[in-house]
């Protein structure tokens, strides 16, 4: 993969910023974390060189400053509000987040339930936290936010609220997706200081949309493709262009929130000259170290192809309306490129046209096009992923890395005692089976090396694949698309 982001520059130059927030705010900053703190893939993908983990890397190396507060929503508890990426609900990945910085050695002091509103989601979601003997606030629905600032900056407004108890001169809030109560959270707690004599700060860590690069880069684009639901937008910080005659890019949101937010900081804090315009807020440092412009900009058009088809696929699903994809359209057209600039898109449409079933494509780093076809016996991913790690392995196509012995007891398993109506190998199975005869084949065992080559690859499918599939796709860091279309006419499709 070509690299055009310098990921070490890029966490020395947060760290430091941060640190001097840290500073300007007496030593107890409440930090809103925007993004991923974990598997940010998005950032990875139109930034070529950054670490997935690069910001929870950060974390650690201020983990003797630092603590950690999660907001979750209590209607995203009730819904199951899934994390796309990682095919969980919000809560689960709460779950996920505590263990996986605990394992780092960070310190979590508490979760905060936000919105909450008597779900009984919430309340059992509480009662198994605190059980494992985790603490737990419940923020309710403040009257007249975000517009009743009077209300709002008082007792029955955020002091309403319990105060969470913080040790760190560093609060890092953060959450498993945007819209659980961050902001909130962070505001509620400076209210909270203040009423008690201490000085706070606040300060937002935002990888997206750049500020210090062009409006309509791609890079910023790939941003709004992926809040399409959303209904982001970028646009020109007015605020930051006023004050000082300078052009800084952000997004709509904290555009149209920022005079409120300014008046409650005015409110709680008496000081009038906290931060001039959202920019201000923000602690990014991405735009300085991108090393390579026309690497990233080509990374963010296939970003945007993905985002695409992912939209389609998910309206085609139900789960989005049109105005998504037609917002993707509109982007597409801002760039000046067309679904099939996907680098994987037209072969696999090829494959599949030419053999009347369903078919894959990759391109490999080497700039070879490798195709798979659903066959009797393996899905389309299945035949995909044996033909790329082969040709990998220069192993000839003849040779079958999988012995039969060990597929027909998984055939056998699937069809007679599980009762599968469609018994095909899916990908996570061939994986496993491929393991299973690397003991004894060492063909087997040279293909197997080679699936860690296949991480960063472009694919594409021109059929929706299975879940089971996509997810396997997903673990070996192979970047997928579908082209909208079922298999089959069958409604049960996992």
């Amino acid at each position: 993969m070509k690299i055009g982001f310098d990921n070490a520059k890029y966490i020395k130059k947060q760290t430091e910023q941060i640190l001097k927030r840290v500073e300007q705010f007496n030593d107890k900053l409440y930090l809103e974390f925007g993004g991923k703190l974990f598997d940010d893939y998005h950032a990875a993908r139109v930034l070529p060189g950054f670490n997935v983990n690069g910001k929870i890397l950060l974390l650690e190396e201020l983990k003797d400053k630092t603590e950690i507060i999660i907001c979750i929503k209590a209607a995203d508890i009730e819904r199951n509000k899934i994390r796309a990426d990682l095919g969980i609900t919000y809560d689960m990945d709460v779950l996920r987040l505590l263990d996986n910085m605990r394992g780092m050695g960070l310190y979590i002091s508490s979760i905060v339930i936000t919105q909450y509103t008597d779900q009984k989601s919430a309340d059992m979601f509480k009662n198994k936290l605190e059980m494992r003997g985790e603490k737990v606030y419940v923020h309710k629905p403040i009257k007249g936010y975000p517009i009743d600032i009077d209300l709002i900056v008082s007792d029955e407004g955020y002091g309403s609220n319990p105060y969470i108890e913080t040790t760190k001169p560093l609060v890092v809030i953060t959450a498993p997706g945007p819209g659980s109560g961050k902001l909130a959270t962070c505001l509620s707690q400076l209210y909270h200081e203040y009423r008690q004599g201490k000085k706070a700060g606040y300060a937002k860590f935002e990888t997206f949309p750049i500020w210090n690069i062009p409006l309509k880069h791609p890079v910023n684009l790939a941003y709004e493709a992926a809040t399409a639901d959303l209904h982001d937008i970028n646009v020109i910080d007015p605020f930051h262009l006023e004050t000082y005659g300078k052009t800084a890019v952000n997004y709509n949101r904290d555009i149209e929130v920022f005079p409120l937010v300014k008046t409650m900081l005015t409110k709680i804090t008496g000081n009038n000259d906290v931060y001039q315009s959202p920019t201000d807020m923000g602690v990014n440092m991405a735009g300085y170290c991108i090393t390579d412009d026309e690497i990233v900009r080509e990374a963010a058009k296939q970003e945007v192809v993905r985002r695409y088809f992912k939209t389609w696929c998910d309206y085609k699903e139900g789960r989005v309306a049109n105005t998504s994809v037609e917002k993707l359209e509109i982007i597409m057209n801002q760039l000046d490129i067309t679904p099939k600039y996907g680098l994987a898109v037209g072969p696999a449409l090829s494959k599949s046209s030419k053999n009347g079933c369903p078919a894959m494509a990759m391109i490999l780093d080497n700039g070879k096009i490798i195709t798979g076809k659903a066959t009797g016996l393996l899905t389309a991913a299945s035949s995909l992923v044996l033909n790329s790690i082969k040709e990998l392995a220069e192993i000839s196509d003849e040779i079958h890395l999988i012995s039969p012995i060990v597929l027909e007891p998984i055939l056998t398993m699937k069809s007679k005692i599980l009762c599968m109506k469609n018994p095909l190998l899916n990908l996570e199975d061939v994986l496993i089976a491929l393991s299973i005869c690397a003991v004894t084949n060492p063909m087997a065992e040279a293909g197997l090396q080679k699936l860690q080559m296949l991480r960063g690859c472009e694919a594409h499918s021109s059929h929706i694949i299975s879940k089971a599939d996509e997810g396997a796709m997903a673990k070996l860091g192979i970047n997928s698309t579908c082209t909208p279309e079922y298999p089959s006419k069958d409604l049960y499709f996992v």
